[in-house]
């Protein structure tokens, strides 16, 4: 259980995010739901987490703006003295051929996805380190293990994503952090449900479980590497994705 621990969770207004926020709350963490784009979703995240009986507060920043992230870090501290748990989710798409695939498009997948991760670990490392424990959880995507065309940007982020995981892990193992990354694979999610029929079908083929993943599932997988369960487990990517990556 998660009883007195501060969960800081980025782009928790919906989909994945909220489903994380929702399980660590459940499970007894103080959540600090943050948004960038959508106010009233993160404010649902919030509804549901303290109709449920848990604690939580929305947050706005943009974890792709370095100076802001500092001063997430500061107000967080400032208000509740510490932090415990670290999911780093927000994250967009911008797909594309890379032959057609403009710098723009390029640059603000990588600013989010992976710059926005670097940032916020960029400023509460130093208070994870003080305390000498603590959790760091990345959402990276089987894309970033095994490619997929038409997503260069996204791709490169995701796997970018579990070389700085790996490498935070290594630099953080010794003050008793511990930092993961989940790979989600086809999960049934907002970007998802934009796909036509015929697309899903050809995923869910290549699946060897053949069936898509909830939300709940990577919740399910966050929920156990912020918990004691997982303190002896760093620098690893935990792939929750029915078998896409075997």
């Amino acid at each position: 259980m998660l009883e007195g621990k501060v969960a800081l969770v980025t782009g928790a207004g919906r989909g994945i995010g909220r489903a994380v926020a929702l399980k660590l709350a459940e499970n007894g963490a103080k959540v600090i739901v943050n948004y960038n784009g959508s106010e009233a979703k993160a404010m649902e995240t919030v509804k549901m987490i303290e109709e449920a009986g848990g604690e939580a507060e929305a947050v706005k920043c943009d974890v792709s703006d370095f100076t802001a992230c500092g001063e997430l870090a500061k107000t967080v501290i400032e208000k509740y003295g510490r932090i415990d748990i670290l999911v780093n989710n927000a994250g967009v798409t911008r797909d594309g051929l890379i032959m057609r695939m403009s710098e723009e498009d390029y640059d603000t997948v990588l600013d989010i996805n992976l710059k926005g991760a670097f940032n916020t670990m960029r400023h509460f490392s130093p208070n994870f380190l003080k305390q000498r424990s603590g959790k760091i959880i990345n959402i990276s995507s089987v894309a970033g293990v095994m490619g997929n065309p038409g997503q260069a940007n996204y791709c490169a982020s995701k796997a970018g994503l579990i070389g700085l995981t790996k490498s935070v892990a290594r630099e953080l193992a010794s003050r008793g952090v511990c930092v993961n990354a989940v790979a989600p694979g086809f999960i049934e999610t907002d970007m998802t449900d934009a796909m036509s029929d015929k697309a899903k079908e050809t995923v869910i083929g290549s699946i060897p479980m053949k069936k898509t993943g909830k939300a709940k599932d990577i919740a399910e997988a966050v929920a156990f590497l912020a918990d004691e369960a997982s303190d002896y487990i760093t620098g690893q990517v935990l792939c929750v994705d029915g078998g896409m990556a075997i």
